[in-house]
């Protein structure tokens, strides 16, 4: 039985993300799950109230942070771009429950990663090394 009752509050620890095609997808930070529509404002004639209505939908670059893992498929894919090709994938963000569950998932679509951060090295430290991965999308729904 999860330890987890209905009105309790989920963690923001227990998720998995998903990618089209990608199968080391273990992560330990996701950024960028939100959504922003553009305020047209216009006024009609001696109007003399300032009128609002929405405008085009953009939606945030999603960054994924994850411990370094000696595969290649996240930086072949960015390779690609770089040298001209743009393959893009979908992907989902899905938040877990206690025991593993799926609680709910966050559906992303024509995600291409438009930037790669390497990790920083310190002869001194005894941090784990983290690259990170910013995906551009074009759409996110919540499924």
């Amino acid at each position: 039985m999860p330890n987890r009752r209905p009105f309790d509050h989920i963690g923001a620890f227990n998720f998995k993300v998903e990618i089209e095609g990608v199968t080391q997808g273990a992560f330990k930070n996701v950024e960028g799950l939100d959504s922003e529509t553009e305020i047209v404002e216009f006024q009609d004639g001696d109007d003399i109230i300032l009128r609002k209505r929405p405008g085009r939908t953009k939606y945030s670059n999603i960054t994924l942070k994850r411990g370094y893992i000696n595969n290649t498929e996240l930086w072949d894919w960015r390779k690609k771009v770089i040298e001209g090709t743009v393959e893009r994938k979908a992907g989902s963000i899905i938040l877990c429950g206690d025991d593993g569950s799926e609680v709910m998932r966050y559906n992303f679509f024509e995600a291409w990663p438009a930037k790669w951060k390497g990790f920083t090295l310190d002869g001194k430290g005894a941090d784990v090394t983290v690259e990170e991965l910013e995906l551009a999308v074009e759409k996110i729904e919540r499924g």
